[in-house]
């Protein structure tokens, strides 16, 4: 193998149980003594925004999912500045930071300097995820805020332009496999996105204008409607037109009938490996026998939420959620 070859391998498998260790330093009920409070804090905090906005849901997913994407789950995300990752252009729209401000100052009235922000968005995305009618999981806590927020950093995030070669590389360089991803993907059961980003699939996919021909003939007019190609890009749709607001498998029905809004969703059933976690999810009979989407979404996301967490070493616990200590 030779001496460097010897060097990379060891500084692999040191990494890997690096990564163990801060995994398992997470547990359930990490703040049942320092403060008992804290969960019930944060789900009556997303409660009260739900009720009077329940498009919070996505937001709020979607916040936890790109904040564990870069850095690893430690609430980089919330930090405010001028290079921080709230200024990448792949971060444009992120939704759901006063929820956590509000959450965090309840936390921090109730019990200060106890509760990291980085927990705070972990239960916040399941909470938003039970509130849409989806399921419910325990969340393993004991993060620790990073002190380090790059919009450099967030450029490699998922993107819906992504084949899904590229996807699977993104995930697995976070320890999640084709399953996981998958899984994950069915987060967009719920939440909107701009005509922007996929008015292209409509009319010029092609060299010669045509449509993307995996959108089915039917849903292809529909989305025509809804935006037509000199119409305002920042109009909103929904990602499963099907039931916008309900936390369900109707997502991955969508994939199957070629009614998928985003390119990157529609080519999970182009590749064979995809394709057979999505009919599995899409399919009434192999839901009852057991591979049901709700169980293996709550088991995805404990795993993706324990990406690269801080430990007392490396973090801290942040007084505000916008910037470090």
């Amino acid at each position: 193998m030779g001496v460097l070859g010897n060097y990379l391998y060891v500084m692999i498998i040191v990494l890997v149980l690096v990564s163990e260790v801060r995994s398992q330093s997470l547990k359930n009920g990490y703040y049942s003594t320092s403060c008992p409070k804290a969960e019930s804090i944060v789900r009556s905090t997303v409660e009260s925004h739900f009720d009077s906005d329940p498009s919070i849901s996505p937001g709020l997913l979607r916040l936890h999912f790109h904040d564990c994407f870069v850095q690893g789950c430690d609430g980089s995300v919330l930090i405010k500045g001028k290079s921080a990752e709230q200024a990448s252009p792949a971060n444009g729209g992120l939704r759901g930071m006063e929820v956590i401000d509000d959450a965090k100052a309840r936390l921090e009235s109730e019990c200060p300097g106890v509760v990291s922000c980085a927990d705070i968005l972990a239960l916040a995305a399941r909470d938003a995820v039970d509130l849409s009618s989806g399921p419910s999981w325990k969340v393993p806590t004991g993060r620790k805020d990073g002190r380090i927020s790059l919009a450099s950093e967030a450029s490699n995030l998922p993107s819906p332009l992504d084949s899904v070669a590229v996807q699977k590389q993104k995930f697995e360089a976070k320890g999640l496999d084709t399953h996981d991803l998958v899984t994950l993907l069915g987060a967009h059961t719920i939440g909107q996105t701009d005509c922007l980003f996929f008015r292209y699939r409509l009319y010029n996919f092609t060299v010669t204008g045509n449509s993307d021909p995996t959108i089915s003939p039917s849903f292809l007019t529909q989305l025509k409607t809804l935006c037509p190609p000199n119409g305002d890009g920042s109009k909103r749709v929904a990602l499963d037109i099907g039931s916008p607001s309900k936390f369900d498998t109707s997502f991955f029905k969508n994939l199957r009938d070629g009614n998928a809004i985003l390119e990157s969703d529609q080519r999970l059933w182009s590749d064979s490996e995809t394709n057979d976690v999505v009919k599995k999810y899409a399919s009434t009979i192999r839901s009852l026998f057991g591979f049901r989407f709700d169980n293996e979404f709550g088991k995805a996301m404990v795993k993706m939420s324990s990406i690269d967490v801080k430990t007392d070493v490396d973090g801290e616990v942040r007084k505000v959620c916008s910037k470090i200590n």
